[in-house]
């Protein structure tokens, strides 16, 4: 037989009975159950093909063979046999045909489903589409088709099929995600919640929202005026002092001055009835080097957690006091605080100890009756469901912990400093406790609506050791007093109509119970009702709404550190309240409280709008504190009840609508708002730079020098020049040339908070009412005369800057960095003959400097185009560094004129055959006069109708002075050195200039003259500007130098003073502005 036949048949034998043999002799009697097998077919191969197997084709001992007989002998039996078995026969019969049903059932081959069909029924579809298969075969086809698929795949876990992709795409471990995702930005309590809703930004070592993903503008405003907006302000830092009262206020006296008003010794402060507000200098260097604003909160001493007064070592009393600060101020801030209290030994924390976490409080059980108390109602609770313990074996380590408090910082790195001399300890607190801030007239009723006082422990709890703090501080009865008086001045809180009744900066402590026990079903709408408000005393509440809350009730345990840990380790877990709530007969209802959920809070009221004389009390709310971890046992709550959430572009508006200077962004003299200035202006920059150049605002064009920032050091300086060349006899028009350039030193301008002086500058600017019709009674205050105004600049200096809003007379939306001018006579005629005139308008510059900035791509393969573009970039005055040329005096008369404008480029030693081209009366003169220049080209300077761009230089060319003095024309310099005269034919040719240190549309470093760049002078800039929905015209908040203020007015009418020009970096459009100093 070949080896094919061979292989043919043992596929086809191959699934024949193992017990089933063949032999020459007896083979046929045994098969139909006579006898047994004899000869080799008795020994059963385990193999069923093969060699040496009993059902091979080759001829071995006579067994059977294809074919005929070997050697032509005829080897089958001839006689039948006797008798058969019946069992066995049987038996053997069986055998066979599961070996025939077997091979007609299994496939063979390519051992497909489709072998098993007839070849008429087969179909090429099928292997793609089993719906083409019959119905008994589908489901075998399938399977056989999965199986195909992952043979060459990686096995991989099994994922639920009802999870969605996002949380198949989840980290294993999300507590160790997060804790990793938080080593350079802290996130707040509240940072997933914000996550989900909001637009979060990077800024100051944190991940804040800035602003949600809907349009909520004009809703958060609503919310402000009518109702309640949240904000989470936990990223502000929390500094806490301790020491003797004396040392203290001594310290602290040498980093704030009266002036500005009440400091760290204020009476009403410092018994721990008001929260303060005070801005920080260094020390003893007021009113230069200020920090920035701060709030403040003594502890009262009337009472402590015993109820006696805590009492110093030297008799006197040992005092406490918080201080709030930006994230931004910290690092000024602190080691200014260690200075003065001469804390310089830091106090390394302690190593970390696992304490032994206290047993939970029996589940309690709900009561069987209605009439049962939360209290009473508490049992051993039932089982949990989930047994946390055999999650994860013993030897895996201990489980991850979340991230709380201020954990960037090293476990090694000190928080706390002391100082043996003083005796005065300073602790860091910072993320040591969860702010919130609630903005509108109903945060009152959203806060009675969700907290509930805490209610009391029986006198089975008090009488058995606990761990929580709740039982101990029970057992007192003057806390007990203490607390039913604060709940019930809280209670009182639902008869108020709004949150400006109470007095600004009441501070009112209380205990409260866990917030999500009486979590509603449906988020509703909180809001003021009247008959709430008739069950309240009304003697009481006006004693409220006059005195305030009373000193006693301004403690709170959450001055103790102690209770502090003691409630944050002891939370109730999400999971435990959610199965509270499960277990609840009547959905809905309050839950019972457990020992651990009650939790210290303060409540501190925060004043609206306190100056001025329109919208009085605008934006009064509640500041919430609480103790770290139950950022959202409180923030969920509060939400339900309908509030607004509102970032970090919220808090912006709602200072810009108290007309209040907004931290860091309006603290230009400030460490912080210097800082911010940068980055904002390189934010700025790198914006500006990703649009197109055809589609940027050329602001070159626009008359804008700096529309990314506001050089204020530059504007103080040059309003003194100003006046000190009046003083020598320059005249009332005198103004600096546009040419002079002051050398920028150590920023020394400071912006003026003397209260005193501020009054008598409101006074004279007749602030009225953003429509101009309402003016406030001066007083006593003395008119505006030189004297008076010399005596003013003596004492302030005139490096100082004045903190203004502006209110438009008319239409228009002020925008950031608009420029605040002066208005000219002519203005000033204008308005008065037509009040509701739109303003003038500035015409339009020339930019010189883009013709620089466009290159033709030939130059850029071109070998000589090299040279002359080095010699170029030597020449250019923004690549040379360290050149500041001297002002031209000869062209101090020239800007006067309001009617011309112009722009300049630098130019050196300009071909004398130009000088027909510049005599042009339209052209526009790109040359400059440098050291020695060709008298040729003097008459071309000299002509009235020509926009001259000369740039100063060293030793400029007399003969050029007839052309810096005419009335006509106003020129802005660059600034130009002495270069090689070999390369002046590239500066004249602007195509060849470089062009690596211009960018289109800004004017390139250092800048000329920014107060006599445009046709009016420069007074100032605006911070923060918009529409205001309060006043119903565009309001802005900007600064403006008080040499220059007090110039201005001097010089107008007494029915028009306080009138000022403003107008936005990308437009030429002036409009007028009313100028209101509110104190």
């Amino acid at each position: 037989m070949s080896t094919a036949k061979h292989r043919m048949r043992d596929k086809k034998m191959r699934n024949q009975p193992i017990n089933v043999t063949y032999s020459s002799q007896g083979s046929s009697h045994w098969r139909n159950g006579g006898g047994t097998p004899t000869g080799r077919g008795h020994d059963l191969s385990p193999h069923p093909w093969g060699h040496g197997s009993s059902h091979s084709g080759h001829a071995q001992g006579g067994g059977w063979v294809r074919g005929h007989q070997r050697e032509g002998h005829g080897g089958y039996p001839q006689a039948l046999p006797t008798h058969i078995t019946a069992s066995a026969f049987a038996k053997a019969r069986a055998a066979e045909v599961n070996a025939m049903l077997m091979a007609v059932t299994k496939t063979t081959g390519s051992s497909h489903v489709f072998g098993g069909l007839p070849k008429h029924m087969r179909r090429r579809a099928m292997s793609h589409n089993t719906k083409r298969l019959p119905c008994r075969l589908r489901d075998m086809a399938n399977n056989m088709l999965e199986k195909s698929q992952k043979a060459g795949q990686k096995m991989k876990k099994e994922q639920s099929k009802s999870k969605s992709r996002k949380a198949r795409r989840r980290h294993g471990n999300m507590l160790l995600e997060f804790n990793r995702r938080q080593r350079k930005n802290l996130w707040l309590e509240t940072h997933i919640w914000h996550a989900k809703r909001f637009h979060v930004v990077k800024r100051w070592g944190y991940c804040l929202g800035d602003r949600p993903t809907y349009k909520c503008y004009r809703a958060c405003y609503r919310a402000m005026s009518s109702h309640c907006l949240l904000q989470d302000m936990s990223y502000y830092c929390c500094v806490e002092l301790q020491g003797p009262g004396e040392q203290l206020l001594a310290a602290l006296s040498k980093l704030t001055s009266k002036e500005t008003g009440p400091t760290f010794a204020a009476a009403m402060c410092v018994s721990g009835r008001r929260q303060g507000s005070v801005v920080v200098y260094r020390a003893g260097q007021y009113p230069l080097q200020p920090l920035g604003p701060v709030t403040f909160l003594w502890r009262p001493t009337t009472q402590g957690r015993g109820g006696q007064e805590d009492q110093g070592s030297q008799g006197s009393t040992h005092r406490q006091l918080w201080i709030w600060a930006h994230p931004t101020m910290k690092t000024d801030l602190l080691p200014e605080l260690q200075a003065v209290c001469q804390c310089s030994e830091a106090v390394l924390p302690p190593a970390p100890v696992d304490l032994p976490v206290p047993q939970p409080a029996p589940t309690p059980t709900l009561a069987p009756g209605p009439g049962a108390g939360p209290e009473a109602a508490q049992t051993s609770g039932s089982g949990s469901k989930r047994k946390w313990s055999s999650r994860e074996p013993e030897a895996a380590g201990p489980p991850a912990k979340k991230l709380l408090g201020y954990s960037t910082i090293s476990a090694t790195t000190p928080v706390t400093w002391r100082s043996s001399t003083t005796g005065i300890v300073i602790s860091d607190l910072t993320m040591e406790m969860v702010r919130y801030r609630l903005i509108g007239p109903l945060s009152h009723s959203v806060l009675t609506e969700t907290l509930a006082p805490a209610t009391h422990t029986d006198a089975t709890g008090k009488s058995r050791p606990s761990p929580f703090w709740w039982p101990d501080h029970c057992r007192d009865d003057c806390n007990m007093s203490l607390h039913q008086q604060q709940a019930g001045v809280f209670n009182m809180l639902r008869g108020v109509y709004s949150t400006a009744e109470v007095p600004a900066g009441s501070v009112l402590g209380l205990t409260v119970d866990d917030p999500r026990l009486t979590l509603p079903n449906k988020r509703s709408k909180a809001v003021s009702d009247i008959r709430k408000a008739q069950g309240v005393n009304e003697e009481r509440r006006r004693e409220l709404m006059l005195k305030g809350i009373p000193e006693p009730l301004s403690q709170s345990s959450l001055w103790d550190r102690s209770v502090r840990d003691n409630v944050t380790h002891n939370k109730m877990t999400d999971q435990e309240v959610n199965r509270l709530r499960n277990d609840v007969l009547v959905p809905g209802s309050r839950l019972p409280t457990p020992l651990q959920g009650r939790v210290p809070v303060l409540l501190v009221q925060q004043s609206g709008k306190s100056q001025g004389t329109e919208m009085g009390s605008w934006g009064a709310g509640w500041d919430l504190l609480l103790p770290k971890a139950w950022g959202m046992a409180f923030w969920v709550p509060l939400v339900y009840r309908g509030v607004r959430i509102g970032g970090l572009r919220m808090s912006l508006k709602h200072t810009q609508n108290k007309g209040e200077p907004h931290f860091p962004h309006d603290y230009p003299d400030c460490p912080a708002g210097a800082r911010f200035q940068e980055e904002q202006e390189a934010e700025l920059l790198a914006k500006f730079r990703r649009r197109p150049p055809a589609k940027r605002t050329n602001y070159i064009k626009h008359g804008c020098l700096a529309p990314f920032r506001c050089p204020w050091q530059q504007l103080v300086e040059e309003w003194e020049l100003i006046v000190k060349e009046e003083e020598g006899g320059g005249g009332e028009d005198a103004v600096v040339p546009m040419e002079q350039e002051v050398t920028p030193p150590q920023s020394n301008f400071t912006v003026l908070r003397n209260r005193k002086s501020l009054r008598q500058l409101s006074a004279w600017c007749r602030p009225t009412s953003s429509k101009c019709q309402r003016a406030r009674n001066p007083g006593s205050t003395p008119q505006l005369n030189r004297n008076v105004a010399a005596s003013l600049l003596s004492s302030h200096g005139g490096s100082s800057l004045v903190w203004i809003r502006l209110s438009l007379v008319t239409k228009g939306q002020p925008e950031q960095h608009a420029l605040v001018c002066v208005p000219t006579a002519e203005d000033l005629q204008l308005v008065r003959k037509e009040p509701g005139c739109t303003g003038p308008q500035e015409p339009l510059h020339t930019d010189h400097f883009k013709s620089r900035v466009k290159r033709p791509r030939k130059k850029d393969h071109n070998k000589p185009g090299t040279s002359s573009s080095s010699s170029a970039k030597q020449s250019d005055p923004a690549s040379v560094p360290g050149v500041n040329p001297g002002p031209d005096p000869s062209s101090s008369s020239s800007l006067t004129n309001p009617s011309s404008s112009c722009t300049s480029a630098p130019s050196v030693n300009p071909d004398p055959s130009s000088s027909s081209s510049l005599t042009n009366p339209s052209s526009s003169c790109t040359s400059a006069p440098s050291v020695n220049p060709d008298p040729s080209s003097s008459s071309s300077l000299t002509n009235p109708s020509s926009s001259c761009t000369s740039a100063p230089s060293v030793n400029p060319d007399p003969s050029s002075s007839s052309s810096l003095t005419n009335p006509s024309s106003s020129c802005t310099s660059a600034p130009s050195v002495n270069p090689d005269p070999s390369s002046s034919s590239s500066l004249t040719n602007p195509s060849s200039s470089c062009t690596s240190a211009l960018t289109l549309g800004l004017w390139p470093e250092p800048l000329p003259s920014v107060t006599s760049h445009c046709s009016r002078v420069t007074l100032g800039w605006v911070t923060q500007g918009d529409f205001s929905l309060s006043a119903g015209c565009g309001e802005a908040l900007g600064l403006l130098s008080l040499t220059g203020l007090l110039h201005t007015l001097l010089r107008q009418p007494d029915g028009q003073r306080g009138l000022v020009l403003l107008r936005n970096p990308g437009s030429l459009q002036y409009r007028f502005a009313k100028i209101n100093i509110e104190v």
